[in-house]
């Protein structure tokens, strides 16, 4: 079977830390035998480094005409937007920037559209004019707040319904399709998975913080992920300031890049050496910092399921973590964490006092952990080889 993979969520050569989890998920399926092209879409505005246009798109415009990723052949997609417009045009110039791409869909035997849009309306209403079945999968934001649009919404509910799968990463995120008109059965759950060979391997805790230069004792709280203000950096500074007036042997370290970091290197003084902002980190190294850790925290105000839990739990460490998205699903035995309410700076310091007041197994983590990468493509391979077989778009 080929597989036309369509994602704005996937590495590029000048951001190859960018949705791993895709990557990781899109090589396994070629090891289970699926043949994977992948259509990488990055904003493009013409001239966009002339004018003004944001920083992603203005970096992005130097990139070639694609790349071999891990292994796969990947083709860049210049997505055409207007600034300022946005969603009411977005599938329109999707589809647009789809034709010079022809010959990659008209190749494919299954097309999967990730990110439900614009991506995955374009990618259905594309398969659907050729005549090729479609899969979309979702990943969390896209449901749980593009979504909420009442433009993207009337938009969605038009086309998601025709693709053949939708593919979601939590049973909360199915509902959400459901909600929007998408048949039951056509909505299933494919969990993400983990590099099992490398978490695995993690160091001992005593060594990891050797390794990397952790050298003040007692427990430290790991936040990874981007550095921004969805992702609850705000309630989870404000948390660690009362975390930190009640456990002052706690540190809080933060692996990860974003537009609030300077705000946290801002507060750092006041912790006296018990806050760390590492940047962002080499993928291969995050197991040693997962590993050095004794609880993962992650605050975000939306998320689908996010891989750091998982990663986590597979090196066994439990979790600090908001009711939202994936994350009960991930979380749901009470050996792996707790869960406390997003965006409340309060309920946030409880959970952690609370967490760390408790002692936690190693081994109790890790048996509450995911799936290999390899499990969640084979169940992602069954739903595609499935929709292969009935062939058409499922309209």
């Amino acid at each position: 079977m080929r597989l036309l993979a369509i994602t704005p969520i996937f590495p590029n050569r000048l951001e190859p830390l960018y949705g791993p989890y895709n990557r990781q998920q899109f090589k396994a399926l070629a090891a289970e035998g699926v043949e994977v092209r992948v259509l990488c879409a990055v904003p493009h505005l013409p001239g966009a480094s002339l004018l003004g246009a944001p920083k992603r798109a203005a970096t992005l415009a130097a990139l070639g005409d694609g790349d071999e990723i891990d292994g796969l052949a990947t083709r860049y997609l210049r997505r055409l937007y207007v600034p300022g417009v946005g969603a009411p045009v977005a599938v329109p110039l999707y589809l647009a920037s789809l034709a010079p791409h022809r010959d990659l869909l008209k190749w494919a035997d299954v097309i999967l559209g990730t990110w439900a849009y614009p991506d995955g309306c374009a990618a259905v209403l594309a398969a659907r004019a050729l005549g090729k079945p479609c899969a979309v999968k979702v990943h969390g934001s896209d449901v749980n707040v593009i979504a909420k649009r009442p433009a993207v919404r009337a938009i969605m509910r038009r086309v998601l319904p025709s693709a053949g799968a939708l593919v979601t990463v939590s049973g909360a995120m199915g509902d959400e399709l459901a909600a929007i008109g998408v048949p039951r059965s056509r909505i299933h759950l494919v969990a993400n998975g983990i590099d099992a060979a490398l978490f695995g391997a993690a160091p001992a805790r005593a060594d990891a913080r050797r390794e990397l230069g952790l050298d003040a004792p007692g427990p430290v709280l790991l936040f990874i992920g981007r550095i921004e203000p969805q992702k609850g950096i705000a309630e989870l500074l404000t948390a660690f300031e009362r975390v930190h007036s009640e456990r002052p042997d706690v540190t809080l370290v933060l692996v990860g890049d974003g537009v609030w970091r300077e705000r946290v290197e801002r507060a750092r003084p006041k912790y006296h050496g018990r806050l760390h902002v590492a940047g962002a980190r080499p993928f291969a190294e995050i197991p040693t910092w997962l590993a050095a850790c004794d609880l993962v925290v992650l605050p975000s105000h939306n998320e689908g399921t996010p891989n750091v839990l998982l990663e986590g739990l597979a090196c066994g460490r439990p979790a600090v973590a908001t009711r939202v998205g994936g994350i009960p699903d991930v979380l749901a035995d009470p050996r792996s964490g707790i869960v406390v309410e997003p965006r409340d700076a309060n309920a946030l310091a409880e959970g952690l006092l609370a967490a760390l007041a408790r002692e936690w197994s190693d081994a109790d983590a890790r048996a509450c952990g995911p799936w290999s990468w390899h499990e969640s493509a084979a169940h992602l391979a069954a739903v595609l080889r499935s929709l292969h077989a009935a062939g058409g778009s499922g309209a």
